[in-house]
């Protein structure tokens, strides 16, 4: 028996991170994380682990959330800080785990470089980027017929035309046999849409299982 919210929680931060090790640059030290709730937990112990990070940002639509999971975060030893607005255009890489049903972030404010990991927004009526923001992006997304289907940043940025389907360049499985090479300058613009695969479930579990 494993606890399936708990291991949800937390292959879906290294699912993330896997993304980022070829899409985010590797000296990244600045994280600007949209959400509070147990993955936005999550996300941030992962990041700190793989990249050198000096700075989290933490917004919520409820300041206090905010608040509260920075606070969890600095007792362990994490530079975390709850802000009331995003800083966009500070941050190297912004992982958004939201609820949201309107694009949070916008296209417009995204400097050269940054890396973009899109972990709500799983249902076709959800959304935490704008349609620039994909269409000035490498956009890779865990699997193509999650991401197209359900992926509510994406579905959307397509229905709007501004992007095609062709504009998803690879999947996770294809930058990891290295079908794709991910990040190809340091100027660019990259981005990461998971909805969920069972797959990594699995994996995680016989992870656990196995340790």
């Amino acid at each position: 028996m494993l606890d399936g919210g708990e291991l949800t929680d937390r292959r879906t931060a290294a699912a993330s991170l896997l993304a980022a090790r070829y899409l985010a640059r590797p000296e990244s030290s600045r994280l600007l994380l949209l959400g509070s709730g147990k993955v936005a937990h999550a996300l941030a112990e992962a990041y700190v682990a793989c990249f050198p990070i000096k700075d989290i940002a933490i917004w919520s639509r409820k300041g206090e959330n905010a608040a509260r999971l920075a606070a969890q975060l600095a007792a362990h030893g994490m530079p975390a800080r709850a802000v009331a607005q995003p800083d966009f255009a500070a941050a190297d890489i912004i992982s958004a785990a939201t609820l949201a049903t309107d694009a949070l972030i916008p296209g417009v404010a995204l400097r050269p470089g940054v890396h973009l990991d899109l972990v709500g927004a799983y249902r076709p009526d959800m959304r935490e980027a704008d349609a620039l923001a994909l269409k000035r992006a490498l956009l890779v997304v865990d699997t193509r017929a999650g991401g197209l289907a359900e992926a509510g940043d994406v579905v959307q940025a397509i229905a709007e035309g501004a992007i095609t389907e062709s504009h998803v360049v690879a999947d996770l499985a294809e930058l990891c046999r290295g079908a794709h090479p991910g990040r190809q300058s340091a100027d660019q613009i990259t981005a990461f849409k998971s909805v969920g695969w069972a797959g990594e479930d699995l994996a995680a579990a016989v992870l656990a299982y196995g340790g």
